[in-house]
């Protein structure tokens, strides 16, 4: 009995940790989603569409954003959190 408890599989993150993450990658996968696109069918034709504000403003700014809340579910300790 005593056994079984010695090898119980110890996760390093708590389930909040874990949903945080996801979410931030998440919002990571979204702003590359926002920034594909604004390709032209045709390679003798130039497309202007590569340089609009959803490209080139908003979606790194999405990521970054991601980015941010990846490494708070990472630096996270619900333990520490719950004895304050």
């Amino acid at each position: 009995m005593e056994n079984e408890n010695k090898h119980k599989h110890d996760f390093l993150f708590e389930n909040v940790n874990y949903k945080i993450l996801f979410i931030g990658l998440g919002v990571i996968a979204l702003g590359f989603l926002l920034m594909s696109g604004g390709g032209s069918t045709d390679p003798n034709v130039f497309s202007e569409d590569i340089f609009n504000f959803r490209r080139i403003k908003l979606a790194p700014t999405i990521v970054l954003i991601g980015f941010g809340i990846t490494i708070y579910s990472i630096i996270k300790n619900p333990k520490k959190d719950t004895k304050a």
